[in-house]
């Protein structure tokens, strides 16, 4: 099983970022590998959104779908993303965005997956596991592009900026 966990400062506020990554309409428009997503059905569940969307992935001739259910809860600010079906015979993602005390927020993104098929693994393995370790940093670009570079938050510049 490949597991991938980070904890990743940005400028921008908690609620821009949950914002940006609930929006998954948009994912093919900047996300590695994210050719197509469909969202077959929305509703709300008690406090939370939940829609069942399916995700399609290529690479060169390689095409695959998958489909999540993906729980969005705005009072925390956390997505949670659940396999239902595809190539994966485990799929876990969640994101959680906190406030930062000085501005801007922390992204905390994990997901855990593994492949049903060993030959699938070892085709498209290493390219979703490079794309998966991007998807924090484009989405702070996408964010930057949406919503506007803002300025450096002090904590977050290197000894040599400041």
């Amino acid at each position: 099983m490949h597991i991938f966990e980070v904890k990743h400062p940005v400028a921008h506020s908690a609620d821009d970022m949950y914002a940006l990554v609930a929006r998954v309409e948009d994912y093919p428009q900047f996300l590695p590998l994210v050719e197509r997503i469909k969202v077959m059905r929305r509703e709300q569940a008690g406090g939370s959104e939940v829609l069942v969307a399916t995700m399609q992935v290529g690479y060169k001739l390689i095409r695959e779908s998958f489909t999540t259910k993906v729980t969005l809860d705005a009072a925390p600010r956390e997505i949670l993303v659940e396999y239902l079906d595809g190539p994966f015979s485990h799929l876990e993602n969640r994101w959680r965005f906190v406030p930062r005390a000085e501005g801007g927020s922390d992204i905390d993104f994990y997901i855990a997956y593994s492949f049903r098929s060993r030959m699938f693994e070892r085709v498209i393995g290493g390219l979703f596991d490079k794309a998966v370790r991007k998807y924090t940093d484009a989405f702070e670009a996408r964010a930057d592009a949406v919503y506007g570079r803002p300025a450096v938050v002090a904590s977050q510049q290197r000894p040599e900026q400041a």
